[in-house]
């Protein structure tokens, strides 16, 4: 059993990696056509000059992702519907494992595509599209329609505590279910800041989710993440340095969704700080440079987030980008290792 899921998941992968590919050749034309280039925001005049030769660079082709996972979901799972026998073996579309996860991905990237779209015509604060208040209001608008889902339709109210256990959170399961997709939402779209940075690290964390959903037997939530590392590994084919396009926010905002979601479903939450290393140092580094600033009155960065300040520093953005990955890859093997212990206790 366990070796015919991994072949379909594997199978399935490979299947997003090639229609991504034709999204891609989509993609492309549509950006010649309507000149959908990144404007970079001239209000942080440091920021500006590291990255004003980015200006005019093909943005928003985290479509590219989301959209693959979307179409094959639906795809195999109509297949399935009306053929049965053979596409049944690919649907992976389930109300129990992959509802929530693509409905919380397509809401948030729906909301990322429209702020790219405020930015690239400079609409907004600073001509950069939402503000980070209202993109906190609306991320917290869908978290809590995820939270609810969970708590009504799944009837989740426990914390699985590593080495621990579960820890019975009652009503406190709501807020803190918000709290993680929030958190992984935002904190992904501040690593978003480098030639393949930010696809390269979900890439990671992904693929630790995808191996913790297959050893706990949630083989439909390992062909949803699949799907997405395969579609996700096409982007990057593009955005490797020197990229060709960006993510935007929309590809940023759905992977950091998809992250949070499944870190729940798979109760390992508390683990996301070792599968998403480099998310959770970004946004650390953004936290403690507002605290000193305000508290202390001066920057222990040179720039915000972190891979900023090794920009500002002179070093070479791939090798910040390469040496990132090489950290988010040691990290999460430890938080498969703290994993696999966890649950040889029993």
């Amino acid at each position: 059993m366990a070796s015919v899921q991994l072949i379909r998941i594997l199978m399935l992968a490979i299947i997003a990696f090639g229609v991504s590919f034709v999204f891609v050749n989509l993609y492309w034309k549509l950006i010649k056509k309507y000149h959908l280039g990144k404007q970079i925001r001239t209000d942080a005049p440091s920021f500006y000059e590291l990255h004003q030769k980015k200006e005019g660079t093909p943005t928003m082709a985290g479509v590219v992702i989301w959209l693959t996972v979307l179409v094959l979901s639906l795809t195999f799972f109509l297949l399935a519907k009306w053929f049965n026998g053979f596409w049944s073996g690919f649907n992976f579309l389930s109300r129990s494992q992959t509802y929530l996860p693509l409905g919380t991905m397509v809401g948030a990237a729906l909301v990322g595509l429209i702020d790219d779209l405020l930015g690239v015509f400079k609409k907004g604060p600073g001509g950069g599209g939402l503000s980070l208040r209202h993109k906190l209001i609306i991320y917290i608008l869908i978290s809590s329609l995820g939270a609810l889902w969970f708590w009504l339709k799944l009837g989740w109210d426990v914390l699985y505590v590593p080495f621990i256990g579960p820890v019975f959170l009652g009503y406190w399961f709501i807020p803190f279910f918000i709290f993680i997709l929030v958190a992984s939402t935002l904190s992904a779209n501040e690593t978003d800041g480098l030639d393949g940075l930010l696809g390269g690290v979900a890439t990671i964390a992904l693929v630790a989710l995808m191996a913790v959903c297959f050893f706990e037997g949630k083989y439909d939530l390992a062909a949803f993440l699949a799907v997405t590392i395969g579609s996700l590994i096409t982007f990057l084919w593009f955005n490797i340095y020197p990229a060709k396009f960006f993510m935007g926010d929309t590809g940023a905002v759905a992977l950091g969704m998809i992250i949070g979601v499944v870190s729940i479903l798979t109760q390992t939450a508390l683990l996301l700080p070792f599968f998403a290393f480099i998310l959770v140092l970004e946004s650390l580094s953004v936290i403690i440079q507002l605290l000193s600033r305000k508290l202390f009155h001066k920057k222990l960065f040179l720039l915000t987030p972190l891979h900023h300040h090794f920009e500002a520093k002179g070093w070479p953005e791939s090798q910040i980008t390469m040496r990132f990955w090489m950290i988010s890859g040691l990290m999460a093997a430890l938080g498969i290792i703290l994993f696999f212990l966890d649950k040889l206790r029993f």
